[in-house]
């Protein structure tokens, strides 16, 4: 008897189904459906009709002439549990490529895969890629499956030197394709319910990096950018063994399932992981379009060009479009140098190098503690630097930097927050509480407290016990180690431990009943200050959280909230500012240095933060003006000031500090301000040109304001008019020169310089002894608010 010949194997007898792959990990998924199509390929080829071969032609080799090549994750060898295969046929042009690409698609499709297939020659492989930027980045992933190595290997050379050629061409489509998924789907760091994939800092985010690096723009990524992708795709391979389908977006039902299947304590740990992870690679990416940026821009010719570098601070300097230390720069001797880079970048709308920003993780000293005047300084300016701050800070906080600063903030890195009117973690709402704030520090006496307030309000989230109440102590610890006074440091710790009094109970008291009021009243200590700093520090902390926070009927109920408030504490006169570092310590007369004319005296003291210059000189109008524009011109930042005069000789204190680490010279400042008064030293030229030299100072939103004291000026000086505005080069010279410009003298004077604000105060009287009339004061306001803002021509030499 003879045996039966054997049936002929159906191809989905061994096929792996969707389901059964989601019980593998990932190289047993890559395994077995390698196995599988390389089998497909085989039959397919087997039962394709035989090639015709032309008369003194051979026939075609077994294997050769066609390949299966898998593409995009099975490419990368990381399916997902139930996902799309992504796969090319590539053949040599043989004409019945069509009979082999049905005999091996179908059985895909009849397991239940969802397919996404071609069939093309590398010449149409390479032309598709070159106009297509999705099927060009799906090539560059190519990875033989099956059938001729040789075939496939021509494909991956022709497709990377082919993306290498069109780039420049296709980059753009690419960015904006970024650009669109962070506003439609979000950044994935900041997420409740991310989407792994799709989100800005997802998976996405990783397969562009590499495709920038083989475009060879940019270096390859590095290996922490690498991990968090990896676990990225270890997240969603877990998602969707649970839901037992193709998704990618980590909704909360999940969250546990999938942090107890990857070993994790608890949903938020997931979360905050998956948050650091994002975060990383979308920093990464940031700083890799930013150099695609410049290279698309770059024309062939300026290639080599010497890049021009541009003082901005001591040790610092912009180089191109970004800020790099200066070749004298010390930062292991130089415990301010951090923060003194990146307040000048982010005054400057800048970022900090990534070759800089590695030179200060390895080498930058710890903070003294306490911070000197000098550190803290700068650190008001970085953070009163607005929204240009962000990312700045963004980078400090992912070399490290931040939390050696700030150690407390270690714990609300990436930590997330449940609530849904929260948009950002933790630490993100209060740089952007901080960024906020510096919107409304002319809305306040003490800009600096405002600042770090906002930056720390939820310092204690995530901890055991009410956040507001272990935020204050953490908050004490902090403000004494940056250095501020024991007054200052208790402001900062009411401003924790109350920071939500305001919201809450104008959301849910009644305003009109005297029960309330006495209540905020108890609760601030009868503090019209604090009052103030609470009411800004509300605005923004509502700003950093959502629309929906802080709605404008909710700020219409604070604000009446704090005018009740106000009302029954009474109107209080506004603190006279304070010389800035210190007053002096020593009232030794300056030096007298002769002139031709007039006698003027010059005194430098070293201080506590800098030096105090000391200028006295016979009063006449525009004096001041002359002093301040000097000081501008030699590069001297004003940081406090007051003016007196005495029988009429003006003796003018600057607290300054060197922009560029050079000490004042008394000398030279006498002959600058002598030649100044005699008219020989074009003052108003000299500064506009030094402007335009060293355009760095930033601009921030908010307009600058003028308003009229008359209640706080007695004497011959019987107006008082106070200026807030966004300091920059030369700005106390050109308001000092616009009153002078309207007949107004300045008889006192107190300056404040805080972060990147400036509260300036002018004591002015007619000199006919006249009152200053309303006519006198709208031409003076218009002035001071063009020269604060820029738009007033440059002063007239004098």
């Amino acid at each position: 008897m003879v045996d039966p010949a054997p049936a002929p194997q159906d191809p989905q007898d061994d096929a792996p189904r969707p389901h059964d792959l989601g019980a593998l990990d990932r190289a047993g998924r890559v395994a077995a459906l390698d196995g599988w199509l390389a089998g497909l390929l085989a039959g397919a080829v087997a039962a394709a009709p035989a090639q015709k071969v032309r008369r003194g032609q051979s026939a075609p080799e077994p294997g050769t002439g066609i390949a299966l090549v898998a593409v995009g994750s099975l490419g990368r060898r990381e399916p997902a549990p139930y996902g799309d295969l992504d796969l090319v046929l590539v053949h040599d042009g043989r004409p019945a490529i069509a009979a082999v690409a049905d005999a091996l698609w179908y059985p895909i499709w009849d397991a239940g895969h969802q397919l996404d297939h071609s069939v093309r020659t590398v010449a149409e492989a390479v032309q598709v890629a070159g106009t297509d930027v999705k099927a060009g980045l799906g090539l560059l992933d190519a990875r033989l499956v099956a059938g001729d190595a040789e075939l496939a290997a021509g494909l991956r050379t022709a497709t990377l030197a082919g993306w290498r050629q069109s780039a420049s061409r296709l980059l753009p489509e690419l960015r904006d394709l970024r650009r669109g998924r962070i506003r439609t789907v979000g950044e994935l760091g900041f997420l409740l319910e991310p989407d792994l994939k799709e989100a800005y800092g997802g998976l996405r985010e990783g397969q562009v990096l590499r495709a920038l690096s083989l475009a060879q723009l940019v270096d390859q990524p590095p290996a922490d950018a690498e991990e968090a992708y990896a676990f990225l795709v270890d997240v969603r391979d877990e998602l969707r063994r649970r839901t037992r389908r193709a998704t990618d977006v980590l909704v909360r039902q999940e969250q546990a399932g999938v942090a107890d299947a990857l070993a994790l304590a608890d949903d938020d740990v997931l979360l905050r992981r998956v948050s650091l992870a994002g975060r990383r690679l979308a920093f990464v990416a940031d700083e890799a379009w930013r150099r695609v940026d410049a290279a698309l821009v770059r024309r062939p010719r300026a290639r080599y060009r010497r890049v021009q570098r541009e003082p901005l601070a001591e040790g610092v300097v912009r180089q191109g479009d970004e800020v790099v230390l200066a070749r004298e720069a010390r930062p292991a001797a130089d415990p301010g140098l951090v923060l003194r880079a990146a307040a000048a970048a982010a005054h400057a709308d800048l970022r900090l190098s990534p070759y800089t920003l590695k030179v200060l993780a390895v080498h930058a000293p710890p903070l003294p503690e306490p911070w000197t005047a000098e550190v803290r300084w700068s650190f008001l300016r970085l953070l009163a630097s607005g929204r240009s701050a962000v990312p700045v800070l963004e980078q400090l906080d992912q070399e490290g930097l931040l939390v050696r600063m700030l150690p407390e903030w270690d714990h609300v890195r990436s930590l997330p927050q449940r609530h849904p009117w929260h948009r950002f973690t933790v630490d993100r709402h209060l740089v952007e509480a901080a960024a906020a704030g510096a919107e409304l520090t002319r809305d306040v006496d003490r800009p600096d407290l405002l600042l770090v307030g906002a930056l720390l309000h939820d310092i204690g989230k995530g901890r055991p016990g009410d956040h507001s109440e272990v935020g204050g102590v953490l908050v004490r610890g902090i403000a004494a180690r940056m250095g501020f006074p024991p007054a200052d440091v208790d402001v900062l710790v009411a401003m924790v431990r109350f920071h939500l009094v305001l919201p809450d109970v104008a959301t849910h008291r009644d305003l009109d009943d005297p029960a309330t009021i006495d209540r905020v009243v108890e609760t601030i200590g009868g503090d019209g200050a604090l009052l103030q700093l609470l009411h800004a520090l509300a605005q923004a902390d509502g700003a950093a959280t959502s629309s929906s926070a802080w709605s404008p009927w909710k700020a219409h109920l604070v604000a009446a909230l704090v005018g009740r408030v106000a009302a029954r504490l009474g109107s209080t006169a506004v603190p006279e500012p304070v010389l800035e570092p210190s007053d002096p310590q020593v009232e030794a007369p300056a030096p007298e240095i002769p002139g031709p004319t007039r006698p003027v005296t010059v005194g430098v003291e070293d201080v506590v933060d800098g030096q105090q210059v000391t200028i006295g000189a016979p009063d006449r109008p525009g004096l001041f003006s002359v002093c301040a524009g000097v000081l501008a011109l030699n590069q001297l930042d004003v940081r406090a000031a007051r003016v007196t005069v005495d029988a009429g000789y003006a003796t003018s204190v600057f607290a300054v500090r060197p922009r560029f680490g050079r000490p004042p010279v008394p000398g030279i400042l006498a002959d600058a301000v002598r030649a100044a008064m005699e008219g020989t030293l074009p003052l108003g030229e000299r500064l506009a040109q030094r402007e335009r030299d060293y355009s760095q100072d930033g601009s921030r939103g908010a307009p600058p304001r003028v308003a009229w004291f008359d209640a706080e000026a007695t004497g011959a000086a019987n107006t008082l008019v106070e200026v807030r505005a966004a300091d920059r080069t030369g700005l106390l010279y050109r308001l000092t020169a616009a009153l002078a410009a309207e007949g107004l003298d300045v008889r006192g004077a107190t300056v404040e310089t805080l972060g990147a604000d400036a509260v300036d105060a002018f004591y002015l009287a007619d000199p006919s002894g006249t009152p200053v009339d309303e006519g006198q004061r709208e031409r003076a306001a218009r002035s001071l608010l063009a020269a604060a803002s820029g738009t007033a021509p440059d002063p007239a030499p004098r």
